[in-house]
């Protein structure tokens, strides 16, 4: 478990089922809350309409041949933190969104961490 994380609440927006339940395992192992995960990006689109509380989000780039950006532009303007999830590595982003943290698959725990930490701006203890 993780202080910084202990009871936060991310929402997983990953289509591979197998990747979207490590994440899962991951986060639950950080003390994380997960919310999710959603595999398209109206479904993701559609539980943000719910008015959720999230602490932050783990973004798939490519979710069935669909770029995720329309739910990263939700969370922001929700002022809710991403983190995205790519083979590509950060390279394989719009620069609009480059600045963000991102994770390349395969990626760790320590990985996965430490993004969260960054997105949020928490402090790693």
């Amino acid at each position: 478990m993780s202080a910084g994380l202990n009871g936060r609440k991310v929402l997983i927006v990953e289509d591979e089922s197998l990747v979207a339940m490590l994440i899962e395992t991951i986060l639950e192992d950080l003390g994380c809350e997960t919310i999710g995960p959603m595999s398209t990006i109206d479904e993701a689109l559609g539980h943000l309409d719910g008015g959720d509380d999230l602490d932050a989000a783990l973004l798939d780039v490519n979710l069935a041949g669909r770029q995720v950006f329309p739910v990263a532009e939700a969370l922001e303007a929700r002022g809710v933190p991403v983190v995205f999830s790519t083979g590509y590595g950060e390279g394989g982003l719009p620069d609009r969104w480059r600045d963000r943290p991102t994770v390349q698959k395969p990626f760790t725990e320590a990985g996965l961490r430490q993004a969260l930490f960054r997105a949020m701006g928490v402090a790693e203890v």
